[in-house]
């Protein structure tokens, strides 16, 4: 299985539970499995990524494009529809705007291109009063593309963090 990364994994992490500072193994353990093909996240999120200027900065500018894939025609074609159904959903108008003016459209369609499991720490929420704000989950849902939350696909992959 592979998995493509949300703006927020990367961030949450930085600012929380895995800091560079606290749990280094964390962005190795992301460098090592992008290597071998299992991790990954896509250039607009890194794009999102290098706006700062901090250790999240400079850690998002030296992964690359091996890491960061590139958007391609395949995930173009995707994003029409996920644009469609955004425009067509039952969303407020600032809500569909907003969804799509980040990476999180382009997420979904990436992995709906290339059968990905996004990974967010965005929860579904089908009675959403609102429909306010329209979540990463919902258009998964939506595509049939699955997603998890950070620690699930770190348990799904046998991931245990030890002191040396």
């Amino acid at each position: 299985m592979a998995y493509l990364l949300d703006t927020n994994i990367f961030i949450q992490a930085k600012n929380e539970y895995y800091g560079f500072d606290l749990c280094p193994g964390f962005w190795t353990w992301l460098e090592q499995q992008n290597q071998v093909g299992t991790v990954f996240s896509i250039a607009p999120v890194q794009g999102e990524l290098t706006r700062g200027e901090d250790e999240l900065t400079d850690w998002a500018k030296a992964q690359g494009s091996k890491f960061f894939l590139p958007f391609n025609q395949d995930a173009s074609l995707a994003m029409s529809e996920v644009s469609q159904w955004a425009q067509n959903g039952d969303y407020r108008g600032d809500a569909k705007r907003e969804f799509l003016s980040v990476a999180d459209p382009l997420l979904v369609a990436y992995a709906k291109a290339h059968e990905y499991t996004v990974v967010t720490h965005e929860v579904f929420n089908p009675e959403q009063p609102g429909k306010s704000k329209i979540k990463i989950p919902a258009a998964c849902c939506a595509f049939g593309v699955p997603y998890i939350r950070t620690f699930e696909m770190l348990r799904r992959e046998g991931v245990s963090f030890v002191l040396p």
